[in-house]
């Protein structure tokens, strides 16, 4: 299990400013950097952005004004290194619904792991094409969507299970020459039932029962409505259609 020390805990009413400070894109991404790869100077980490060295700088003093990062050991005195204080951003998703802006950005935190887990694909990908990678990596590497019905006892169970697992696999495989950096990205996002899809001949009954009803009126609104006489839009038209 993660320890306390490598966890930051964000309250929304209590660290405002800190959250608000994770809301520009860069600053995200500099910090994930910075715990995938360790510590790093602001000219190493444009380099891997594409940003210019003044935006890093910048972006990063904000985040240390902030204990997302602070000064690392230098290799010299021209250039200061950065690590980041903490492994782990976590936060209380009741608290967090508290507000539209904490709302927006857990939604942008989630939608950049979900960004990042392409971007490991991509490099697994070209890794594995340029035999950077072992072939004993080839068979447990992967990715699962799998569905399943679970209470939402289970499914905290099931955070706490991966956690206290991963931790202690990490904790066995530390002193092992072959451990390489693994991504794994997880979701548990429960999903509600969909409305049920209208049934077409159903509608169109329905249409004709009310045409007979009102007349030649409802006929010509109902075309107006359309454009013309049987070009409503079926199901397949709607954004929930498979």
């Amino acid at each position: 299990m993660t320890s306390e020390e490598q966890v930051r805990v964000l309250d929304p009413e209590r660290d405002a400013a800190a959250l608000k400070a994770l809301t520009h894109p860069l600053r995200i991404r500099l910090l994930g950097l910075l715990r995938e790869g360790g510590p790093a100077t602001a000219s190493e980490l444009a380099a891997a952005t594409g940003e210019s060295s003044a935006s890093t700088s910048y972006h990063l003093r904000v985040l240390a004004r902030h204990a997302f990062v602070d000064e690392a050991e230098h290799r010299d005195g021209r250039e200061r290194r950065w690590r980041s204080v903490h492994q782990v951003t976590s936060w209380d998703n009741r608290a967090m619904e508290a507000s539209p802006g904490s709302r927006a950005l857990v939604s942008s935190l989630r939608r950049r792991q979900v960004e990042h887990l392409a971007e490991s694909l991509a490099r697994y990908e070209a890794d594995t094409a340029a035999g950077r990678l072992a072939e004993e990596w080839l068979e447990p590497s992967g990715i699962s969507d799998l569905m399943h019905r679970l209470t939402p006892e289970s499914l905290t169970e099931l955070w706490q299970v991966l956690d206290r697992t991963l931790a202690d696999l990490s904790a066995r495989d530390a002193g092992d020459p072959r451990a390489a950096q693994v991504m794994l990205l997880a979701a548990g996002l429960p999903l509600a039932p969909r409305p049920p899809a209208a049934d077409p001949d159903t509608d169109a009954d329905a249409r004709a029962e009310d045409r007979a009803r009102t007349g030649a009126h409802a006929e010509a609104v109902a075309q107006a409505e359309t454009g013309a006489a049987g070009a409503d839009a079926g199901p397949g038209t709607t954004k929930d259609a498979p």
